[in-house]
């Protein structure tokens, strides 16, 4: 897709988790495979459950057993599926290559970085510490910090304030189309990480992003100082 500088000064950079920041599909197959595996299901292969990680637990249900959160089953497919993956939450989880060397880089030049994601608390702030992240975060904003989740832009402008940076002075990098949503409405320049849970033949151009990256270090092409 075509990218575009955003214009402002760049003060700070907020990350989605699932698919942006982290590869998390492994250990999210894993419970999926899981919770099939109980009900007498074959596995699925995780090329085919990575492009639902980053829509949680309901998303990779769906996927596995093809039924809605209204479904009289499903409460109790999510339970299992949420208690293996609290005991398994990093095994195989890790940070997209170059993340590490991009946040590094963050640092070096002063910018403050956070984590706003739709994934519960009790599962973001033990991931974070799992990667070793959690207390180099300047704001780890969950899926119920808020009263509302993204497409909503409350968790962005919420983050911001953490910062105490003006939305037009951060960057949002996300792979979802409700990350750029929430960025636009958030009037923050919002880029789609590619490298992410994106399906082929994604209409991009239709997420009205700020930009795209490949891999996490090109994002450092949008930051104006």
């Amino acid at each position: 897709m075509t990218s575009s500088r955003p214009r402002q000064e760049t003060r700070a950079v907020l990350f989605d988790l699932d698919g942006t920041f982290a590869d998390t599909a492994p250990d999210l197959g894993a419970a999926l495979n899981h919770v099939l595996a109980l009900h007498g299901r074959p596995p699925l292969a995780l090329e085919v459950s990575r492009l639902q990680a980053s829509h949680g637990s309901a998303g990779l249900l769906k996927l596995g057993f093809g039924i809605e959160p209204d479904h009289a089953d499903f409460s109790a497919l999510r339970d299992a599926f949420l208690a293996h993956y609290t005991a398994h939450i990093c095994d195989r989880t890790t940070l997209f290559a170059g993340m590490a060397e991009l946040i590094n880089e963050l640092e070096r030049r002063g910018l403050p970085w956070g984590i706003v994601t739709n994934k519960p608390h009790r599962f973001t702030v033990p991931l974070m510490e799992a990667l070793d992240m959690a207390a180099r975060a300047a704001c780890l904003v969950s899926g119920d910090t808020c009263a509302k989740a993204k497409p909503h832009p409350m968790p962005l402008l919420h983050a911001a304030a953490t910062l105490g940076v003006a939305p037009e002075h951060c960057l949002y990098l996300g792979d979802d189309k409700r990350d750029m949503e929430a960025a636009n409405a958030a009037g923050m320049p919002g880029i789609i990480a590619e490298y992410g849970y994106i399906a082929p033949q994604t209409a991009l151009d239709s997420w009205l992003a700020a930009g795209s990256v490949a891999s996490p270090l090109d994002l450092l092409g949008f930051i104006n100082a």
